[in-house]
């Protein structure tokens, strides 16, 4: 894949850094917020950045995406249908049938403990994935 000349030599690390200074808002805040807890519960989390500009946290295939829009920052789970989530925390694409997400508006606070349960427990479904492979 060939990277466009604004991402060359620079880490996806670093992009994703850039992207959380540049919305200089409560997206921003709310998106180094979750990425911190993401790289607190699994401290081996690879940062990827994908698709023109989506930051994506990976550990044995995706974990994870964060995606900001104008009112709201979207944490997708790549295979949130397959978590068990008992602090409810998935409140959007609950109908897929593989995906689930976490819609954080302005305002609201994500309860930490519960993420990062979630984090380790997608860590876990793609490691048993890779194990079958």
């Amino acid at each position: 894949m060939t990277k466009s000349k604004a991402t060359q030599g620079q880490s996806a690390s670093a992009l994703i850094s850039k992207r959380i200074a540049e919305l200089e808002d409560w997206r921003g805040k709310t998106l180094g917020r979750m990425r911190k807890l993401i790289k607190e519960a699994d401290p081996d989390v690879v940062e990827e950045w994908k698709w023109r500009g989506v930051p994506v946290w990976s550990h044995h295939g995706i974990v994870c995406t964060g995606e900001t829009y104008k009112s709201v920052v979207k944490l997708t789970f790549a295979k949130g249908a397959s978590l068990k989530d008992p602090a409810h925390l998935f409140n959007s694409s609950l109908d897929g049938k593989v995906r689930r997400a976490i819609d954080i508006h302005e305002g609201e606070q994500v309860d930490a403990r519960a993420f990062k349960a979630l984090v380790k427990a997608a860590v876990a479904a793609n490691g048993q994935l890779a194990k079958k492979r």
